[in-house]
């Protein structure tokens, strides 16, 4: 269908969506502080919203694959980020926590149809030698919006108020949609599937267990990650331009993290960069927990545990698609419910220690779930060779 340069291309607007959907959805992080004192609420409370959202995500993805599985990809992208404008619109309206957390339904509708059809797109696009580098470069559109998007959306929100944010966002889906129309080919190769097929794959229980290896090592990521803000402030307080300035150093350790997990996956094989990002996550997470951290020793645990967090999405990926190569889309569709199964599960249990022992328990807790997520990985096994 394309050349080299061609698929590139595609590739790159397709890390473009990815950029939108990632800073519409984890903004919320940045902003938890500036929603809970707009809305009268607990900061515990406000990460309903987050929840609220991965909940949704992770319900709704695999119904989207399927419902939309044998229309246009082309088509289904100008659909996933028009709806995410909307959403996002509503969120900006909202005047209270049920509202704010209903709208982010709607967002996480938007957001499920597009992900997994853009790694899928991916995936069809390259060969497996060079699969991991493919699904990294499409996913290297949500860690930039770790480094501009959620830094960005954080100090729009302390300088203008967290509804500006959300309408930033909305903008930014609009025109998202309209590239989508204009840049992706109409005959762009895909696995159409239907209800039989996710079925059929829901009912593999090896791929459901290696899928389930997502929720598990999410579940750890996300239960420091959803209270990030805090937890930087617990060191270094409150200045929004500080705590933002921390917000890029995520970000940046994310893109290349995200970069070096692709190449890893190639090389080494998926399998082994995820145990390898496994060990550093068991070894890193602890040290969110011995705080107050001074300057320099924030920034260096924030830097090599983001690095190795967002090193794990691109290996994982390649990995479940060599589990179900007769049904790609729907798997990777299944994946991406995996993730927010793992933010819904990090983020309510984060709430619920953050209430009953305070911030400085978060990080042995997500090491502790990262020593589970290692054993998962490893009882999951390999994909039978065809």
């Amino acid at each position: 269908m394309t050349g080299r340069s061609g698929e590139g291309v595609v590739l790159a607007f397709l890390a473009f969506g990815n950029f939108i959907v990632g800073m519409g959805a984890f903004v919320i992080v940045g902003i938890i502080s500036p929603i809970a004192d707009g809305l009268g609420i607990a900061k515990a409370d406000a990460g309903v919203v987050l929840t609220t959202y991965a909940l949704a995500y992770a319900v709704l993805s695999p119904i989207t694959g399927a419902i939309t599985g044998t229309l246009p990809r082309r088509v289904v992208l100008v659909m996933a980020l028009a709806i995410f404008c909307l959403g996002t619109v509503l969120s900006a309206l909202s005047a209270s926590l049920f509202m704010l957390a209903a709208s982010r339904v709607l967002v996480a509708l938007g957001g499920s149809m597009f992900t997994p059809i853009a790694a899928g797109i991916a995936v069809a696009l390259s060969t497996p030698e060079r699969r991991g580098k493919a699904l990294a470069t499409v996913f290297t559109g949500g860690t930039i919006a770790q480094v501009v998007g959620t830094p960005f959306g954080a100090w729009v929100s302390y300088h203008y108020g967290w509804a500006t944010t959300f309408w930033v966002v909305a903008v930014l889906a609009a025109a998202g949609a309209g590239v989508m129309f204009l840049a992706v080919p109409r005959d762009v190769r895909f696995q159409a599937a239907g209800l039989g097929t996710i079925l059929a794959a829901l009912g593999d229980r090896r791929t459901l267990f290696a899928t389930a290896f997502t929720a598990t090592m999410i579940t750890a990521l996300y239960m420091v990650f959803t209270f990030f803000g805090p937890v930087i402030e617990a060191s270094v307080g409150s200045d929004p331009e500080i705590r933002t300035g921390f917000l890029v150093l995520n970000g940046i350790g994310a893109v290349i993290g995200n970069l070096v997990g692709g190449v890893l996956a190639d090389r080494i094989g998926p399998r082994r960069t995820l145990i390898l990002i496994c060990i550093a996550q068991i070894a890193i997470m602890p040290f969110f927990s011995i705080i107050p951290l001074t300057f320099l020793e924030l920034a260096i645990v924030i830097a090599t545990w983001s690095a190795f967090s967002f090193a794990f999405m691109a290996p994982q990926q390649a990995r479940v698609a060599q589990f179900a190569p007769q049904a790609v889309g729907i798997v990777l569709s299944i994946n991406a419910a995996m993730i927010y199964i793992g933010i819904t599960v990090g983020s309510a249990v984060g709430s619920r220690i953050l209430g009953w022992y305070g911030i400085e328990a978060l990080g042995i807790a997500g090491g502790l779930v990262a020593v589970l997520a290692l054993a998962h990985l490893i009882a999951s096994g390999r994909p039978r060779r065809a």
